[in-house]
């Protein structure tokens, strides 16, 4: 069977990573990313991420506003004097005016919402990688699960040909009046049930076709060959690995960064903000004539300070520092979790490889004993039992074969996940 290299631990743990990947498997995870769609809404959310970015930096550009207002009021103000009527504010009040106000000094506001903001960037891209490493994952699976129900149907076949030709066999015999019609019944009976579990299988296989075109549009492959191995490695140097390739780990921290950035605003809140205003229009109301239209322009300085909130900003603070502590001990739990898997998933490759070297002497001594039953059975010493047996025998070697095959490849594709380790881009 072809190997294809998939990774070097030792070059794992160097740094320097060589490795390959099957070809085909490579090709269907990479249309998979472009073609399954909650990759495209996850991604979305980088871009919306990004645009709320450059919303916020641009709090510090001033802001311009055009003001247009109209109001009738009466009674009308005005007083007589030396018997002339003054008339201190118009009946028709118009104003037309262009303001600005920009935000001279805010103690650090803008500087953490962008903070915030770019930490928001590296959660959304974080839920990308660990998205694209779930969906490669099982791609992957989906994908030696294929070829593992392919081998299970193809040992299907030749157990149901050897069944057919000892049938042939049988019949030959009972023909003959070398034998009885119960052992033809019996070996058909045997065919239809092994008939039947190719059926089974078949149903299986289907299914996971209609898997591998949901998630990568793709629903037929070439390979038959297990071929995603892993080198020998230290299961103790690998746990830094994890933390600094594993994506949950990144999106992890990046939340403790984030709560940070929240809670350096929330402190914020109690500091003042100082702005400048400026406005120029026309409107009337001017003395001595109130009702014609003249320019002006206002400008200044504006200070806003919080000065007492009832409690509010203490209890915002709480709440975050309790929501900090929470993503602190959601980190600790996930390096547990990681902890345990990647040990019992080193145990599962260790198993699988250890039962591996055995089972390729137990399919040689079954086939063995199946081509002696049949000679033995064509020369008349042996019984059908003994046929049925003899392939069972050989069914569940050469069974156990590709099933080891099968979890171990599982295992060490797990193993991949775990590490984060992105073996399509290889």
């Amino acid at each position: 069977m072809k190997k294809y290299l998939l990774i070097g631990f030792i070059g794992l743990i160097a740094g320097n990573i060589q490795a390959q990947i099957n070809p085909e498997l490579k090709g269907i995870i990479t249309q998979s990313f472009g073609y399954f769609p909650k990759v495209k809404e996850v991604e979305a959310g980088v871009k919306t991420a990004q645009e709320k970015l450059k919303l916020t930096s641009l709090s510090k550009t001033p802001d311009i506003s055009f003001n247009s207002s109209y109001n009738f009021i009466m009674p009308k103000i005005s007083f007589p004097i030396n018997g002339n009527e003054i008339q201190f504010a118009p009946v028709h009040n118009l104003a037309t005016s262009f303001g600005s106000t920009y935000t001279l000094y805010d103690f650090g506001r803008l500087k953490s919402g962008i903070e915030k903001s770019k930490t928001d960037i590296l959660i959304s891209k974080d839920n990308v990688e660990i998205l694209k490493n779930q969906l490669a994952n099982q791609v992957a699976v989906v994908y030696y699960s294929i070829i593992y129900l392919k081998q299970a149907i193809s040992i299907q076949d030749s157990v149901v040909a050897y069944f057919k030709s000892n049938k042939q066999l049988a019949e030959n015999k009972f023909k003959n009046g070398e034998g009885i019609k119960l052992d033809v019944l019996n070996l058909e009976s045997n065919i239809d049930a092994e008939e039947n579990k190719k059926i089974e299988l078949k149903n299986l296989l289907e299914k996971q076709l209609i898997l591998l075109e949901y998630t990568s549009g793709k629903n037929t492959i070439r390979n038959n060959d297990f071929d995603f191995t892993l080198n020998d490695f230290n299961a103790d140097s690998l746990m830094n690995i994890i933390k600094q390739n594993n994506p949950e780990f990144s999106l992890s921290k990046n939340k403790i960064l984030l709560s940070n950035n929240e809670l350096n605003l929330i402190k914020i809140n109690n500091k003042p903000k100082i702005s400048l205003n400026a406005a120029t229009g026309i409107r009337n109301g001017y003395m001595p004539k109130v009702n014609n239209l003249r320019f002006n322009y206002i400008a200044g300085v504006s200070i806003s300070v919080p000065i007492y909130g009832f409690g509010k900003t203490n209890q915002q603070l709480q709440v975050q520092k309790s929501v900090i502590k929470q993503n602190e001990l959601s980190e600790q739990s996930l390096e547990a979790t990681y902890n345990k898997d990647i040990k019992q998933i080193i145990i599962d490759i260790q198993s699988n490889q250890e039962k591996l070297k055995h089972i390729e002497s137990q399919i040689i001594s079954a086939k063995s004993a199946q081509e002696i039953t049949t000679s033995r059975y064509k020369n008349g010493v042996a019984t059908y039992l003994e046929i049925i047996a003899a392939a069972l025998n050989t069914q569940k070697a050469s069974l156990s074969k590709i099933q080891n095959e099968y979890q171990l490849c599982l295992s060490q594709i797990e193993f991949s996940k775990l590490m984060g380790y992105r073996f399509w881009l290889r």
